[in-house]
């Protein structure tokens, strides 16, 4: 699979790339995985608070699709149907891990420093807030996390939200309230101060989880063993 996609290729819809791919184009599947890495790392790692994982439901996720491609029906959005996958994946990968550590697997997203200068107070403050963030943010339960990580952090609407998780808006809305109750008023506005830098989803990570589906892609396509 070639990961400098030309431009023709970039602006294709969803509903284009999986039709071409069901046509025998599964080169064009990494500008799926490249295009939704983020939201499914996001998802992953409001559920599970450990990269390494959140990084495994993503590829589970992106084969799993692949392999049942041809049953995407169209009727809900490319990227609802993905999501949903990954948010089974996490879930079902939740249930068979040990959940005591994980309060000490979330401190490593918060290890990347911002690019822009910062005298050493400042530097002080930002890792204190990260901190903050991490811990406030860790401690919430499972379900209010996961809607405050998509809606604040990755930018989901209510109704993205409501859909993947397949719950009411109303439902939604309400988690929504009680994860801002939790984190309190002054933390709240800090976590959205720092949103765009506190779950960052680099390049190296992106390349890596790119090149592990393309791999298993390509065995896949290439069938069984003769």
């Amino acid at each position: 699979m070639s990961n400098d996609p030309d431009q023709s290729t970039i602006s294709l819809s969803d509903n284009d790339i999986v039709e071409r791919i069901l046509s025998g184009d599964i080169d064009l599947y990494h500008l799926l995985v490249r295009r939704y890495n983020r939201r499914l790392y996001h998802v992953a790692w409001s559920i599970l608070q450990n990269e390494q994982e959140a990084e495994d439901v993503m590829q589970e996720a992106y084969v799993r699709a692949y392999e049942h491609l041809s049953q995407f029906a169209g009727r809900a959005h490319f990227s609802t149907w993905l999501t949903r996958i990954a948010i089974n994946e996490a879930l079902s990968r939740m249930k068979r891990l040990n959940r005591e550590d994980e309060m000490d697997a979330a401190s490593a997203l918060f290890r990347e420093p911002f690019c822009t200068r910062h005298t050493a107070d400042q530097r002080l403050l930002t890792a204190e807030a990260r901190r903050a963030l991490e811990y406030a943010i860790s401690a919430l339960p499972e379900a209010q996390r996961t809607v405050f990580v998509m809606h604040f952090i990755d930018g989901a609407t209510i109704a993205e939200i409501a859909e993947c998780l397949e719950v009411s808006k109303g439902v939604v809305k309400m988690r929504i309230l009680r994860a801002r109750r939790i984190l309190r008023h002054k933390l709240y506005e800090l976590a959205r101060a720092t949103s765009a830098t506190a779950f960052q989803f680099l390049g190296e990570r992106c390349d890596r989880v790119s090149a592990h589906v393309k791999s298993r892609i390509a065995n896949i396509a290439k069938g069984p063993a003769h």
